[in-house]
């Protein structure tokens, strides 16, 4: 539990002098839930226990969000495409976290975004049919929300005629469309919102840390009593030239937890392995679908909401996002390396062969701004095509002390980890302390109405523009004041970055000092999204962010160049993979750049505290 005189905001600073002082609670105590897996449902996990007043850690292997939640749709959603298939509960239980989500946990993060579902043009009879078919799912989708309830969020939707949908977007292809509906659904950046769980829970007494990752299991006879981890930032822990760690005994240690939740995703077999010794039997099976985005430039489509369009084996979104469009995803078996999935050029034809069929003016690969790709982990049969497979998630004990959840949406994170955390009171004992965490507004969201009010005020009062202060409200909610109190103090915070103007100095500063950033690529893929909002990639902003980065962090120019020197080379690899045919090429591609964790050898010791 916090220190009831530090604030919320100051208690869940991530700073480099707070991730030592969490290192050393996790050589030294025993914690009740020790949570493996810094993803949107391990850090939520997180938040939830320690809410309960548990003792908790986490650990993640490399960054906040850095494989599948930084990797999604943005969107939070219930899924049109599951009341087609009478999942009615998951459509139900979505929804009731979308306007959570909108309304009272994260507001400065989750916004409503208009999105059109085009019906094809046809005859009177196929048209009229296909209105009330859709508009019936549609509706079902407001009733499922509560079509009046305050929690909802979210504008009713509304039918179009063809005239009012090329209203809305023009750039629609007349001759293929009859109509649209309009219906609103989430938006949010997913990095963010994992990096914000992470300072709630440590905010609320948890000790967090990021690159810290697990080799094994602790046990006693037959039961899990905590981890092995190792220190990927402590000096000696370069990374040996096939991109892993090399051993170091010194830089790895025991952490003790009475019980141990492994929320990693489609690392979760790898856990399982890790128990093989004694005959693990994991009770379920993850699959990796992968997922491929493509960002292109709000210009290159005319349009003021999203679409959703059918393909012949899932669904397809055209989302608006700031001055881009996200299009996307694909949906296809991935067995290749899972740290960091590659999009092959099959995977983006397919991507702008179908978003063309709709629009006026064919997307080219000249128009692309950025790809990412990103698994997605689904419960699984043996043969189970990924298309089908189930969203729901799970949480099973294959070994005592050992609970592992998988599977589900982004969406419902809040409800896997309430699941899990459950089962960890169970097994502690006590009296029962249920998840409180629908009433636990996220850092940021306390007064983010009256600060989104006063905006205008707030900007005058800091000699900033309002279109400044609007950008960091919707990022950061009202640890904004932080932000400007930052730029106060060091003009040079508030000139923009170098090749992103839309991103200030004084954010790259603020991640390394408070949002737990240790590497550039942390900067500039999650806590920024400049990788795949600028055509340059963000090679433009490397040396810029290093800079700034390494006044933060205490770098010296040793580090910074390494820093740059990998940011470059990933790029680089990127773009290579995503010129080849298949993923057994593209993943060819990709992994010849090691992961940048370990690259801290050189980093001085002494570290200088900012106050925020």
């Amino acid at each position: 539990m916090r220190d009831p005189s530090v604030s919320r905001n100051s208690a869940g600073r991530l700073s480099p002098i707070r991730r030592t002082a969490d290192l050393r609670r996790l050589r030294d105590e025993q914690f009740d839930v020790l949570v493996v897996g810094g993803g949107v449902t391990g850090a939520g996990a997180a938040v939830d226990a320690a809410s309960r007043g548990l003792k908790v850690a986490l650990v993640e292997a490399r960054d906040f969000a850095a494989g599948t939640s930084s990797r999604s749709s943005k969107l939070i959603h219930g899924g049109l495409r599951y009341l087609e298939q009478l999942e009615l509960h998951l459509v139900h239980e979505a929804l009731t976290e979308r306007g959570l989500l909108a309304t009272r946990l994260a507001p400065h993060l989750v916004r409503p975004v208009p999105i059109l579902v085009p019906l094809p043009s046809a005859n009177i009879a196929r048209r009229a049919w296909q209105r009330g078919y859709y508009g019936l799912g549609v509706a079902a989708y407001d009733v499922f929300a509560g079509v009046f309830g305050p929690g909802r969020g979210m504008p009713l939707h509304r039918h179009l005629t063809r005239d009012g949908a090329r209203h809305l977007f023009p750039s629609l292809r007349a001759d293929k469309i009859a109509g649209a509906i309009r219906y609103f659904d989430g938006q949010v950046d997913d990095a963010r919102l994992v990096v914000n769980l992470g300072r709630t829970a440590a905010s609320l007494g948890a000790a967090v840390v990021t690159s810290a990752r697990v080799t094994g299991f602790v046990r006693e006879a037959r039961q899990v009593v905590g981890v092995r981890v190792r220190d990927l930032e402590a000096p000696g822990a370069e990374p040996s030239r096939g991109g892993k760690p090399m051993p170091n005994h010194m830089n790895e240690f025991e952490v003790r937890a009475k019980t141990v939740v492994a929320a990693t995703g489609v690392w979760s077999d790898d856990m399982s392995q890790m128990l093989r010794d004694v005959g693990l039997r994991p009770g379920m099976k993850v699959r990796a679908s992968k997922g491929v985005h493509l960002v292109v430039p709000r210009s290159a489509i005319t349009g003021e909401a999203g679409l959703i369009l059918r393909t012949a084996t899932s669904v397809l979104f055209v989302i608006p996002w700031g001055g881009h469009w996200i299009i996307g995803t694909t949906d296809t078996d991935w067995q290749l390396d899972r740290s960091h999935p590659a999009a092959s050029a099959r995977d983006i034809r397919y991507l702008l062969d179908q978003v063309n069929t709709v629009l006026d003016r064919p997307l080219t690969t000249d128009d692309i701004e950025g790809v990412y790709a990103g698994l997605r982990p689904l419960l699984s049969g043996e043969a189970d095509s990924t298309s089908k497979l189930s969203r729901e998630h799970a949480v099973v004990e294959p070994m005592l002390g050992l609970l592992m959840v998988a599977g589900g949406k982004y969406t419902t994170y809040r409800v896997m980890a309430a699941d899990v955390i459950d089962r960890a009171v169970r097994r502690l004992g006590g009296p029962a302390q249920p998840s409180r965490t629908d009433q636990l507004p996220l850092l940021g969201a306390d007064g983010y109405a009256a600060a989104w009010r006063d905006r205008h005020d707030l900007a005058r009062r800091h000699g900033v523009t309002a279109g400044v202060v609007e950008h960091l409200l919707e990022r950061y909610g009202t640890m904004t004041m932080h932000l400007l109190a930052m730029m106060s103090a060091d003009p040079q915070l508030a000139a923009p970055l170098a090749g992103a103007p839309e991103y200030l100095a004084a954010e790259v500063a603020y991640a390394a000092l408070a949002e737990g950033a240790l590497h550039l690529d942390d900067v500039l893929t999650r806590r920024t999204r400049i990788s795949i909002e600028t055509t340059h990639r963000g090679t433009e902003s490397a040396e810029h962010a290093a800079q700034i980065m390494g006044d933060a962090l205490g770098w010296d120019a040793t580090v910074r160049q390494k820093e740059v020197e990998h940011y470059l080379a990933r790029v680089t690899a990127e773009r290579q993979s995503q010129t080849m045919p298949d993923d057994a090429t593209a993943d060819a591609a990709r992994i010849g750049v090691p992961d940048v964790r370990g690259l801290a050898a050189d980093r001085r010791v002494e570290l200088l505290e900012i106050d925020l």
